[in-house]
């Protein structure tokens, strides 16, 4: 309950990295680095498939066809692909649009995450692409900047998070439009290729994770899709972070902005609109008004030329913010996974983390499994993978969506005592900190951490409101503060932060 407030803690960004780490994992020329006696690469008429020859599993000779239909090649996707392919699965990936996504948002890998690559494989998938490290938050309000780094001492030197340009990648470009069953069991895809013709893929597993906006996951679980905001994004140039290698979080009304490094020369700005508030057009000019106007104001000295000089070259993209809870309808032969899962707010960037933790936790859960076409036992390790994942993903959810509602301005006096009150929780230094900064960063997702701070939030909030003297007033606003936090935890239950089965 008072789970929430530690949520805000060090959280912010948003950040789903997705097209990125494709870029790497199955583009051509990586592949050409490995030894020819390690890779074979097959066309089977429209599959790409990825074998390897030195490893435990291989197709029976009898059986023909993928393992795996992997439909998407975003983050989880891809990374899911090339793992499989790793362990000798035969791995048809299909892809709608192969284009360079232009994004605003998906561009922070925090520490969690990338180990989470380096747990893979795939560590390199952040190297030669002009990737910022970010060892940390800073915090911005009324004036005053509480940083708030990442607990990295335990860790070697390039653990860190990375934040850059999303985009680029290179597979098989078709748009999946329909599973087909057999039985009740998922046997594969209809899919387009982009010249128009229709195609069926089969195998024994298909792994949907084709994005937030997938047309396949109405059939595999149950899509309680809530929109709590937009974010108005651009990228400023010419200028520099008032704190280094530090996301930067600014507590504006009416909500956070945002600031990250995206490349050497560029900080990516966003700004956060609430769902209640109507999001000013672009077209007509009342947005870069509202900019200049509302927003500008509230900016760091540092870049408010950047950002007002931005805004008057016309330069703005917006994007919708999605929350949706895991709610799966368990279907033999197939299983959602990212975006199409499981959503929170991207203002922690925990997107990546949940994605890249997903992708281990199936890769260990069906390492084992000689042949997929086994039905009973393929099944009998799918349904397992929803428990397991569970730890990891509901704290982060949990943090992600608390956080947002805690960093965010209200006219209620026990809400504006509770954010100011997080911010100074996070610049108590010590395990308060440090804790707290662990959870963000994806270095330690624990449930029963992200309880322990949300108590120590809320006793840390009530307390100094108490001292010296518990007047009348303060004790009910005490009482507020407690009912408040309970209100905004309960609230993101339902957005799906400890539901995720």
């Amino acid at each position: 309950m008072v789970l929430m407030i530690d949520q805000f803690i060090g959280t912010f960004f948003a950040t789903s990295l997705i097209g990125l780490l494709l870029l790497i994992i199955l583009r051509p020329n990586k592949m050409k680095k490995l030894p020819k006696s390690r890779k074979n690469y097959n066309k089977m008429e429209n599959d790409v498939v990825l074998t390897s020859a030195d490893n435990e599993h291989s197709l029976p000779e009898n059986v023909s066809g993928p393992d795996v239909i992997i439909v998407g090649a975003g983050v989880a996707g891809a990374a899911l692909a090339h793992t499989l392919g790793k362990d000798g699965r035969r791995v048809h990936v299909i892809e709608r649009d192969l284009t360079e996504p232009d994004r605003i948002v998906g561009e922070l890998l925090q520490p969690g995450g990338y180990l989470k690559l380096v747990e893979l494989g795939l560590d390199d998938c952040v190297e030669e692409i002009d990737a910022q490290p970010v060892v940390g938050y800073a915090l911005f309000k009324d004036g005053k900047i509480t940083k708030t780094p990442y607990p990295l001492g335990n860790f070697q030197a390039n653990v860190a998070g990375r934040s850059f340009h999303n985009g680029r990648v290179r597979i098989e470009e078709g748009t999946v439009t329909s599973l087909f069953q057999e039985n009740g069991i998922v046997k594969g895809v209809h899919y387009k290729t982009k010249d128009g013709q229709e195609h069926k893929s089969c195998a024994p597993l298909t792994i949907v994770c084709d994005g937030g906006f997938s047309n396949l996951r109405r059939s595999l679980c149950n899509p309680k899709v809530d929109i709590p905001s937009c974010f108005v994004g651009m990228a400023l140039e010419n200028c520099q972070l008032p704190v280094p290698n530090h996301g930067h979080v600014v507590l504006a009304d009416p909500s956070p902005i945002l600031f990250y490094p995206i490349s050497s020369s560029e900080v990516r700005c966003l700004v956060d609109v609430p769902a209640g508030q109507k999001l000013p057009s672009i077209a007509n000019g009342e947005m870069a008004k509202y900019l200049k106007t509302k927003v500008a104001p509230q900016i760091p000295d540092e870049l408010r030329d950047a950002f007002i000089s931005k805004v008057e070259k016309g330069s703005i993209r917006t994007a919708t913010n999605r929350s949706m809870p895991a709610a799966p309808k368990p279907n033999p032969g197939a299983l959602l996974l990212g975006d199409a899962f499981n959503m929170r707010h991207p203002l922690t960037g925990g997107g990546m983390t949940v994605a890249l933790s997903d992708v281990v936790v199936l890769r260990n859960l069906i390492k084992p499994l000689q042949d997929f076409h086994d039905a009973a036992s393929l099944n009998q390790y799918l349904d397992s993978f929803y428990t397991l994942r569970k730890p990891v993903a509901s704290t982060i959810n949990t943090l992600a969506n608390s956080a947002y509602q805690v960093f965010s301005a209200s006219s209620d006096e026990a809400r504006e005592i509770m954010r100011q009150a997080s911010v100074d929780y996070l610049g108590l230094g010590g395990i308060y900190t440090s804790g707290a900064m662990a959870l963000l960063s994806g270095l330690n997702p624990r449930p029963s951490s992200l309880i322990f701070h949300f108590l120590a939030m809320a006793i840390f909030g009530v307390g100094r409101l108490l001292l010296p003297f518990p007047s009348p007033k303060r004790l009910w606003i005490g009482a507020k503060l407690i009912w408040v936090s309970i209100f905004l935890s309960q609230n993101s239950h339902q957005m799906g932060t400890f539901t995720l089965i």
